[in-house]
C-alpha cells in the first residue's frame, strides 16, 4: 500500500471520527461531570490565545487556519529557527540554497517565492512581535525565550500587510515581567560537536511598573557537507553552525494602563554555508573529455560517482547520501544583524486602545563561495556583500462598541527599505579549459584545451573580475481596517478592508571590470572569425553573464547586460469578508474570501535588462476561498480543526536559474487546492495525541501556455509547483509521568510522513517542450522522517535532563535541484539536515 492511499484513508477516517465525536459530545458532557475533581484540575484545558486577528483570542475561536506553537511544543520537537517550523505544521515549508542571507524560502500551502535574488519579496511574512522582517534571512535567528508561533495559513494582507499572499509567521518573544524575578538555562551537547546554550533572566526594577528581561543564545556545530577539492583533500565544511543572539527588553506599565515595550538585539552567524552535492553526471565527464584537455577524469568532481543518466536514481541518493561536497576552497560566510522594536499601548476610555508598532534593523552579510560547484577553480563569488535597512511604523486604534457587538480596528502602515549588493566575480585558472571540454566534442578537439584564447585572439579567461552593484529603495504605506459585527452571540460577521501603495527605485551598475575577454570575442564573431554554429556558445562563455561588461556597443545586438536605474509603483486594494458561526458543542464554523497582493519589482541581476528587457516583474494577486471547523469535543479532550481551501494567483513570480543566468518572469496563473486538518486528543492526563494533514493539488493549470509563449512558462503548464507534496502528515504523542512527589518524566515522538515533491522550477526541459522530457532528479521521493525526545527532572521544574534525536533513521532528502553552473548536463542540490542527536540540560529559578 502506497503512502499516498494511507494518508488519503486515513484522512477519511479522521473526519468521520471528528464527526462522530460530536455526535457524541452531549453524552461526553454529562460523563465529564461524573470525573473526579482531581481528574478536573488536572487535565489540560487551558485555551490557547493567539494574536493572528491583532487582538488577544482563543484560537478556537478565530475564523482562520492557524497553527499555534507553545514554548513546550518548540521545545519538545527541536524547533530551533523558522526552517524547522515544518516539524509542527503540515502545511508549511522551507528550502535553502547556497546564501545563507538570500536564499531562504518560505511556504504555506505549498505557495512560496521561488527565488535565489535580493529584488524578491517573500510569499510568507515574517513578523516578530508584531514588527515586519523584510527578509527570511533576516528572520532565522535561534528561537529562543519565545512565548508563542502562529502559523497563519493563506494571504494575510488585510491584518498584516505587506507580502503575506501566501501566509505569515507570527513571532511573539516572552514579554517582561514587572512581579517576579526568575529565568532558564539550557545546555546542549550533540553529535557533530553541537555546543548550545540558552538562557534568560527577569528582573523587576520597579515593582509592578518596570522590568528589564535579557535573553542570550549560543550554537555551534560542525557542518554537515565534508567539501573537498579536486584531488579528495579536505578543504572544510559546509552548513554547520556559529551563532550568537542577544536580547534585551524593557517593559513598562502606569497605573493609568498604558503599556510600553522595548526591545533590541544583537546576532551573528559565522558558519559556513552553500554547498551542493553532484547528482547527474555531465556527459562531458562520462565522454572522458575533461581529461582531454588537462582538468582530470571527473573534471574536479572527487566525491562519489553519481548517476551517468536520468533513469539511475539509486546512484543520485547515493551521492547525496554522502554529504561529500567538491569545491576549491570552503564557502566563507558572515552575517550580523540588529534592530530595535518599540510597543506603546494607550487606552482610550473603556473600550478602545491606541497601538503603536515601530522597529529599526540593519542587516549585514559577506558571502564568498565556490560557484560552479567543483574542485576545479572555474568561477567564484569573491565577495558578495549585502546590506538591508529597514524601517516600520503601524499605528491603530481598535475597540468594541455597542456592549460588545462590533470589534473594530483602524490604522496606518509605513514602511522603507533599503538594499544595496555587491556581488563580485571571478574566472578561475581552469574557466578556459572547462570551455574546451564543452567545445571539445562539437568540433573534434580542433580547438584545443583553451578556445576561447584562439578566439579573442591570445586573451586568457584566467583572471577576468567584475563587482555587480545593485540598490533598490522601497517605500509601502497604507491605511486599513478589520471589523466584526456579532450579529447574534453565535453568528458573526467580519470585513477587512486595506488599501497598499508600493514604490520602488532599482538599479544596476559596474564596477571593477577588467573584462578583456568578451569585447575580444564579439570583435571575432563581428569579423567572422568564429564558425556560424558556434556563434551561440562562444558568445556565451566568452561574454559570461556574471562578469560581461555592461553597456557594451554589441548590447544592441547581443544579450549583453546592461546597467538600469528605473521605477516600479504599484497599488491595490486588500480585502476580505468573513462568516462564522458557534454551535453550542463548541463547535465554530466560517466561511471566507479573501483578495491578497504581493508586490512586485526589480530582477536585481545584471541580465535583466539585456536584450532591451525590462528589469521589472509584475505584482502578484490572490483570490483565496476557505470554509473550516473548529471543535472542541467530549469536555474538551478532543480538539479538531479541519479547513479546506481554493487559491487562485495570477502574474505567479518565478525566478529560475538555466545554468547560466536567473531569468525572472510571471506565471499568468497557478492555483492551490486541499484540505487541513489539525487535532489534538487527550484520552488522559498523562498522554496527549497530536495530529495534521494537508492533502492539496498545487499546480500551474495545464492551460497555462495559452497566456504566453515563453518556454518558461510553457514549460511550467500542468506541472505541480515547487516543493509542494500533495500529501504532508505529521503524527506524534507525549506521554508525561509523574514519579512519586519530586520526578516528572516524558516521552515524546513525532513522525513527519512528506509525499514526493518537485525540487526545481524547472519541470521540462524547454530544449525538448514538444517531447515533454523532466528534468531529471527533479522529484525528491516520499519519505518519513522521525524525532524523539525523552526527559527527567524535577516537579518545580529546577532541573529536566533530556535526549534526543532527530530524523532518526538519516533520511536524506534534497530542499532544491539545479542545473550544476557551466557544467552541460550535469545537475546538483542542496540538501537538507540528516540525523542529529544529543543531550539536554534545562533549569528554571
Amino acid at each position: 500500500m502506497t503512502l499516498r492511499t494511507v494518508l488519503l484513508r486515513s484522512t477519511a477516517l479522521a473526519i468521520g471520527a471528528g464527526f462522530a465525536a460530536m455526535a457524541g459530545t452531549a453524552h461526553a458532557q454529562v460523563s465529564a461531570d461524573a470525573a473526579s475533581e482531581n481528574e478536573e484540575s488536572t487535565l489540560n484545558r487551558d485555551p490557547i490565545i493567539v494574536t493572528a486577528t491583532r487582538r488577544a483570542e482563543n484560537v478556537q475561536e478565530v475564523p482562520l487556519a492557524v497553527t499555534a506553537v507553545s514554548p513546550v511544543q518548540l521545545d519538545r520537537q527541536g524547533v530551533v529557527n523558522v526552517q524547522e517550523v515544518t516539524q509542527v505544521s503540515p502545511s508549511f515549508s522551507t528550502s535553502n540554497a547556497q546564501l545563507a542571507s538570500g536564499s531562504v524560502v518560505l511556504r504555506i500551502r505549498g505557495i512560496g517565492t521561488t527565488s535565489n535574488n535580493i529584488g524578491f519579496e517573500s510569499a510568507v511574512g515574517i513578523f516578530v512581535d508584531g514588527a515586519y522582517q523584510s527578509r527570511p534571512g533576516v528572520a532565522l535567528s535561534e528561537f529562543v525565550d519565545i512565548e508563542r508561533v502562529e502559523v497563519l495559513r493563506g494571504p494575510q494582507g488585510t491584518l498584516f500587510g505587506r507580502n503575506t499572499s501566501a501566509g505569515a509567521l507570527n513571532i511573539t518573544t516572552r514579554r517582561p515581567d514587572l512581579n517576579e524575578f526568575g529565568g532558564f538555562a539550557n545546555a546542549t551537547y550533540g553529535n557533530r560537536d553541537l555546543i548550545s546554550v540558552q538562557a534568560a533572566v527577569n528582573a523587576p526594577l520597579i515593582q509592578d511598573t518596570l522590568a528589564l528581561r535579557l535573553t542570550g543564545a549560543y550554537r555551534e556545530r560542525d557542518g554537515y557537507y565534508t567539501v573537498v577539492d579536486g584531488s579528495g583533500t579536505p578543504v572544510g565544511e559546509s552548513n554547520g553552525a556559529d551563532q550568537f543572539l542577544v536580547r534585551g527588553q524593557l517593559g513598562y506599565e502606569s497605573e493609568g494602563g498604558i503599556q510600553v515595550r522595548l526591545i533590541g538585539d544583537y546576532s551573528e552567524s559565522n558558519a559556513p554555508f552553500g554547498a551542493a552535492l553532484e547528482v547527474l553526471q555531465s556527459p562531458i565527464e562520462s565522454a572522458g573529455l575533461f581529461a582531454a584537455v588537462g582538468l582530470g577524469a571527473r573534471g574536479g568532481m572527487a566525491g562519489p560517482v553519481v548517476a551517468t543518466n536520468r533513469f539511475d536514481q539509486g546512484a543520485a541518493e547515493a551521492a547525496a547520501d554522502s554529504r561529500i561536497a567538491s569545491a576549491n576552497f570552503a564557502p566563507i560566510t558572515e552575517v550580523e544583524q540588529w534592530g530595535i522594536t518599540g510597543e506603546i499601548q494607550v487606552p482610550i476610555g473603556d473600550a478602545a486602545d491606541l497601538i503603536y508598532i515601530g522597529s529599526y534593523r540593519e542587516f549585514d552579510s559577506f558571502e564568498a563561495y565556490d560557484s560552479d560547484f567543483s574542485g576545479i577553480d572555474v568561477f567564484n563569488v569573491t565577495g558578495n556583500v549585502t546590506a538591508i535597512e529597514t524601517m516600520t511604523h503601524e499605528l491603530r486604534i481598535q475597540g468594541e462598541a455597542f456592549d460588545d457587538k462590533f470589534e473594530w480596528l483602524i490604522g496606518g502602515y509605513y514602511s522603507e527599505e533599503d538594499i544595496a549588493q555587491a556581488a563580485s566575480f571571478e574566472l578561475g585558472e581552469d574557466y578556459g579549459e572547462l570551455i574546451g571540454a564543452l567545445f571539445f566534442g562539437p568540433t573534434g578537439g580542433v580547438l584545443g584545451a583553451n578556445p576561447l584564447t584562439i578566439f579573442s585572439g591570445g586573451v586568457d579567461p584566467a583572471g577576468t573580475t567584475n563587482t555587480n552593484l545593485y540598490s533598490q529603495n522601497s517605500k509601502s504605506w497604507s491605511i486599513f481596517t478589520h471589523n466584526t459585527l456579532n450579529v447574534t452571540d453565535k453568528l458573526a460577521l467580519t470585513l477587512g478592508l486595506r488599501w497598499s501603495d508600493e514604490s520602488k527605485d532599482g538599479a544596476f551598475a559596474q564596477g571593477n571590470n577588467n573584462n578583456q575577454l568578451c569585447p575580444a570575442i564579439l570583435t571575432a564573431i563581428g569579423a567572422g572569425a568564429v564558425p556560424a554554429p558556434l556563434i551561440t556558445n562562444v558568445f556565451g562563455t566568452g561574454c559570461f553573464a556574471f562578469t560581461a561588461p555592461a553597456d557594451l556597443p554589441a548590447a544592441a545586438v547581443f544579450p549583453l547586460p546592461r546597467t538600469f536605474d528605473s521605477t516600479f509603483k504599484d497599488d491595490e486594494l486588500i480585502y476580505t469578508g468573513k462568516i462564522s458561526y458557534k454551535f453550542d458543542a463548541p463547535v465554530n464554523v466560517y466561511a471566507s474570501f479573501t483578495h491578497g497582493y504581493k508586490s512586485g519589482g526589480f530582477n536585481l541581476d545584471s541580465t535583466a535588462a539585456a536584450g532591451g528587457a525590462d528589469p521589472r516583474f509584475l505584482s502578484e494577486e490572490v483570490d483565496a476561498y476557505e470554509v473550516g471547523m473548529k471543535a472542541q469535543l467530549l469536555d474538551d479532550a478532543v480538539t479538531l480543526n479541519i479547513a479546506g481551501f481554493h487559491q487562485e494567483f495570477t502574474n505567479f513570480q518565478v525566478l529560475e536559474f538555466t545554468g547560466a543566468q536567473f531569468t525572472t518572469f510571471n506565471v499568468p496563473s497557478a492555483e492551490t487546492t486541499g484540505v487541513e486538518i489539525e487535532t489534538v486528543i487527550r484520552p488522559t492526563y498523562e498522554l496527549t495525541i497530536n495530529g495534521g494533514l494537508t492533502v492539496m493539488d498545487a499546480r500551474y493549470p495545464s492551460d497555462c501556455a495559452g497566456t504566453q509563449t515563453s518556454p518558461n512558462v510553457v514549460a511550467l503548464c500542468g506541472n505541480s509547483l515547487t516543493n509542494a507534496p500533495d500529501i504532508v502528515a505529521i503524527l506524534g504523542a507525549t506521554y508525561e509521568k509523574e514519579l512519586g512527589n519530586y520526578l516528572d518524566f516524558f516521552l515524546n515522538g513525532q513522525v513527519r510522513m512528506e509525499d514526493d515533491r518537485r525540487t526545481s522550477t524547472q519541470a521540462v526541459d524547454p530544449s525538448n517542450l514538444a517531447a515533454n522530457v523532466l528534468v531529471p532528479f527533479d522529484v525528491q521521493d516520499s519519505n518519513v522522517k522521525i524525532n524523539l525526545r525523552a526527559g527527567i527532572g524535577a516537579q518545580d521544574d529546577s532541573w529536566t535532563l533530556e535526549a534526543f534525536v532527530t530524523n532518526l533513521t538519516n533520511e536524506i532528502t534534497r530542499g532544491v535541484t539545479f542545473n550544476t553552473v557551466l557544467r552541460s548536463g550535469s545537475r546538483s542540490a542542496f540538501i537538507q539536515e540528516p540525523r542529529s542527536y544529543g543531550l539536554t540540560v534545562r533549569t528554571k529559578f
